[in-house]
């Protein structure tokens, strides 16, 4: 099976990107989240980087 980049539906917080990110990478999502509040802290990319992630990554569609 293809892997895929989606949101989570179960490991999210505001939109589910850093949970999706994480499940696509197999790494623990609070370092995902960590590494988006160090991007936010330094400059605000990440706060950009999130919200453009959060526009264009699609949600997992629901298993039956």
């Amino acid at each position: 099976m293809e892997k895929r980049l989606y949101k989570s539906s179960t490991d999210k917080m505001l939109a589910g990107v850093c949970g999706g990110v994480a499940e696509y990478f197999a790494v623990d999502s609070t370092l995902v989240r960590l590494g988006y509040a160090a991007l936010v802290i330094c400059g605000g990319t990440g706060l950009l980087l999130y919200i453009i992630c959060a526009i264009v990554i699609p949600t997992k569609p629901q298993e039956y």
